[in-house]
């Protein structure tokens, strides 16, 4: 997984509605990568639901958020509409969770990306990052103590 201080790598994924989105044309702004193994599992519901209802601990500090998982555009798409998720949900679907394996947080057992989350600064190094073991819900306080780094 890459730690604090790394450069963060550059990647082109489509979001929800196939549109591209690259993480070099967002520099000049902080961002959260939070990976999560699948779609419409019960943990990522509700970690990325209390993502939602908490939108305001990245819109402070004017953070883009980022969600990624190796499920297709059009399952994302679904998920988002169903649940009102209104930030990105990036597809690495193909090649296969290339994005994950990149920053350390793809799980070659499963073919699934680990519960990993990284913040990267405005200049594009990863600033904060941490994961949880399978099973294990990311909690709103290591988003919190991640931002901090900023």
């Amino acid at each position: 997984m890459l730690a604090p201080g790394s450069a963060a790598p550059d990647f082109e994924l489509v979001n929800q509605f196939g549109q591209p989105v690259r993480l070099s044309d967002l520099r000049g702004r902080p961002v959260a990568l939070v990976f999560f193994p699948l779609a419409f599992s019960g943990i990522c519901h509700g970690e990325l639901c209390e993502l939602r209802d908490n939108i305001a601990l990245f819109e402070g500090p004017d953070v883009a958020l980022l969600a990624i998982s190796v499920d297709s555009k059009h399952t994302l798409r679904a998920w988002a509409e169903r649940e009102g998720y209104e930030f990105p949900l990036l597809s690495d679907f193909w090649p296969h969770g290339a994005v994950a394996a990149a920053y350390g947080a793809f799980d070659d057992g499963t073919g699934l990306a680990e519960r990993a989350t990284f913040v990267i600064d405005a200049q594009g190094v990863v600033a904060a990052s941490f994961a949880t073991p399978r099973g294990e819900a990311r909690s709103l306080e290591q988003y919190r103590e991640a931002l901090t780094a900023l």
